[in-house]
């Protein structure tokens, strides 16, 4: 068993990005591009970045290919941000395996979807987060997704969860209404939590931060204007906040439908991917799509320096 070094380790804020899975046009993995894109992240000024979680298409990857890129993405971020490591798996031999494993790579915190299979037995869920954190000795972060990807977890049991499993120290709520849970969440759990962050691609994510979220965990594709907003509202200007908010959120909305394949989209315009290649299934974008993504990301052209160039 790892030793358990959470109680020393400085709580998580601000912006923590997803990092997606890049493919080539084969499907196989293109770590060059993954680093790209990893260290755009961090030079953008993001807190922290996490890795993988549903952005990452998690459930498409073999567990020798989670395992690796974990290593890899350690390796990677070799301590200039936190890294929090994806360890979402139904079995909590796997979610443990995961979790070891981002431990092993330098990662400070596990983020886990609430299992499906125990979504009506809260001691089972219990028993499940104690003991992949007793196995891998980092700090927990419950992911409380809506169906299909998560359960909705009732935020009492939520809060039960943190106060029966000390390991719990942080909650990515994105069950909506985001907001609202993320200020019931803080009553009901109490000092129990050292923070809850936003998600569901930081489309809520200044009403989240008005009700104490610590920060947001997006999609990767415009780190530099998610991190911009956070510091903005830290700082005392909500108003430069949320004219970021404002500017961003046509783009987020559509993010919102086409998921992996826009964030790949972006990030392929913006030159740091060759391939927007998914394993996931959902809609693609057909030419309207594209003519839409071209004008959105050309109105924000002036805070994305590559934002109006299109791919070939």
């Amino acid at each position: 068993m790892t030793q358990n070094l959470s109680s020393k380790a400085p709580a998580l804020e601000g912006v923590l990005p997803i990092l997606p899975t890049i493919f080539t046009e084969r499907g196989e993995i293109d770590e060059p591009g993954m680093r790209r894109v990893l260290d755009y992240v961090v030079d953008s000024g993001a807190t922290g970045i996490v890795f993988p979680g549903l952005a990452s298409e998690y459930d498409m990857l073999e567990k020798d290919e989670r395992l690796h890129l974990t290593a890899r993405v350690g390796e990677w971020v070799d301590g200039r941000t936190d890294f929090v490591v994806g360890a979402s798996a139904p079995s909590t031999a796997d979610a443990a395996a995961y979790a070891l494993a981002g431990a092993r790579a330098g990662a400070s915190a596990a983020m886990i979807l609430t299992p499906h299979a125990m979504a009506d037995d809260l001691a089972a869920m219990a028993a499940f987060f104690r003991d992949v954190h007793a196995e891998a000795g980092i700090d927990i972060m419950l992911q409380n997704a809506p169906a299909p990807m998560g359960i909705g977890l009732a935020l009492d049991r939520v809060a039960a969860l943190a106060r029966e499993v000390p390991g719990i120290r942080y909650v990515k709520e994105e069950a909506p209404p985001s907001g609202q849970r993320i200020t019931r969440l803080g009553e009901l759990a109490g000092d129990a939590l050292d923070a809850v962050f936003g998600g569901a691609g930081a489309r809520y994510v200044i009403d989240e931060l008005t009700r104490g979220a610590r920060g947001t965990m997006p999609a990767c594709e415009i780190t530099e204007l998610h991190v911009a907003m956070h510091r903005a509202f830290a700082g005392g200007d909500e108003a430069r906040a949320r004219d970021l908010f404002e500017r961003t959120l046509p783009l987020l909305n559509m993010q919102a439908i086409f998921r992996w394949r826009l964030t790949k989209a972006v990030l392929r315009r913006r030159g740091l991917i060759a391939s927007a290649y998914t394993r996931a299934k959902g809609p693609e974008l057909d030419r309207y799509d594209r003519i839409e993504l071209d004008a959105l990301l050309a109105r924000l052209a002036d805070l994305l320096p590559f934002a109006a160039e299109t791919a070939a």
